[in-house]
């Protein structure tokens, strides 16, 4: 079986290389933060209010959710090498519709286009699902993930100078040149590691109940939906809490502002180091344990009166820790459910994860006042929190129902 061969650089007829993986996993979320800086540029050249060219961030989360939907059955069915291939050529065109869009209306369009890049998130994990068992692909999604952490602390960074130096169109030439970057490598490096299921695209989409009607999906689901849904939270209210309720200058509260990645990129580490070892549900509850300290030791000191920049963003690098921690190892349980549908279920995890956490970010932005602070999003993030761990131990109930555990 594949997942016995050595790996071999740039040979498809052997596993994938880590690099190729982390490359898969991490373009999404550089098409996701990369052009931000550019927004204000960007509503001045197509002539538009601000609000209109930040609607690119909503519609690309709500057309990758529902993508997430039909990409993993569909790659069930066709296999994970041809989706993967033909939604990064996509990807590019997409791209370069957005560069050359005459108007905010054709913009916008390209901009939902690009979302079928989710199909890298989707299968990088269906891929290492398919190669290894339950823990180690969490192990190995640990390792993905650690990378992929990296992309959102800096790509902001870069796309800024791009656009100061070249303007935003310069910002999307970039991320054409790294799709096909990544076209190249996944061409070359990454084989077909999935056995087609054989079925109809119609029968395909009938397993969804198989998936629906277990349990421990929607525990996995939902402990990592929790979990990421503070983060998400966090990404839609934080700017506010730092601009208006501590008056940060931009500058810090850029440098503030990254503190979760700090501890997600250590709950990542852990969790390739130690998943073979502890099991996923360890791993998960711990995770979902750290999001919930981090979020109520913030809401009490915030209580106390001593609510300041360093105890909320530094609480935030153990809401980091947390994510880094469940959602790895929520992603390889969910997919270890029902382990012939992996694509079906990376799918399916995916959209719940990006779906609610797309939700919880509008919440919190539209909750937030100057009058109210920074409670609602904290009772926001304090309470995801509680949920995922509820959910995490619905799992582990089950589980010892079963004779699983």
């Amino acid at each position: 079986m594949m997942r016995e061969n050595e790996v071999r650089f740039l040979d498809k007829t052997s596993p994938p290389h880590v690099s190729t993986l982390i490359l898969l996993s991490g373009i999404g979320a550089l098409a996701m933060n990369m052009f931000l800086p550019s927004l204000p540029s960007m509503a001045e050249y197509f002539e538009t209010d601000y609000s209109v060219m930040q609607l690119s961030v909503p519609l690309y989360l709500l057309f990758s959710a529902g993508l997430q939907l039909i990409i993993g059955p569909v790659s069930d069915n066709l296999g994970r090498r041809n989706v993967l291939l033909w939604g990064l050529v996509i990807y590019m065109i997409a791209t370069v519709g957005c560069i050359y869009a005459p108007t905010t209306t054709v913009f916008l369009i390209c901009r939902c286009a690009q979302a079928i890049i989710a199909v890298s998130m989707v299968l990088s994990r269906a891929v290492v699902r398919d190669m290894f068992t339950q823990d180690k692909a969490a192990s190995m999604i640990g390792y993905v993930t650690m990378g992929m952490a990296v992309v959102p602390m800096i790509t902001p960074a870069i796309g800024g100078i791009l656009d100061q130096v070249f303007g935003w169109q310069a910002t999307f030439w970039a991320m054409f040149a790294v799709g096909a970057f990544v076209f190249a490598q996944t061409w070359y490096d990454l084989g077909e590691t999935s056995v087609r299921s054989g079925k109809t695209m119609s029968q395909q989409f009938r397993e969804y109940p198989e998936l629906l009607k277990s349990p421990r999906f929607w525990g996995y689901s939902m402990a990592a939906a929790c979990c990421s849904g503070a983060f998400f939270a966090y990404l839609g209210g934080a700017p506010f809490v730092g601009s208006e309720v501590f008056g940060m200058e931009p500058a810090e509260l850029g440098l503030y502002f990254g503190a979760p990645a700090i501890g997600y990129f250590m709950g990542n580490f852990i969790t390739a180091r130690t998943a073979t070892k502890w099991g996923v549900n360890t791993l998960v509850l711990c995770g979902c344990l750290a999001n919930a300290v981090g979020g109520a030791v913030s809401m009490l000191i915030f209580l106390a009166g001593y609510g300041s920049p360093m105890s909320f963003f530094g609480m935030m690098t153990l809401v980091g820790l947390g994510n880094g921690l469940c959602i790895p190892n929520a992603t390889a349980g969910l997919l270890s459910v029902r382990p012939h549908l992996a694509g079906t279920a990376s799918g399916l995890g995916g959209a719940v994860m990006i779906g609610g956490g797309a939700g919880l970010s509008i919440l919190a932005g539209s909750l937030l006042s100057k009058e109210t602070g920074a409670y609602p999003l904290l009772w926001i993030m304090l309470g995801t929190a509680v949920a995922g761990v509820a959910a995490i131990l619905v799992v582990i109930r089950r589980e010892k129902m079963l004779g699983l555990s």
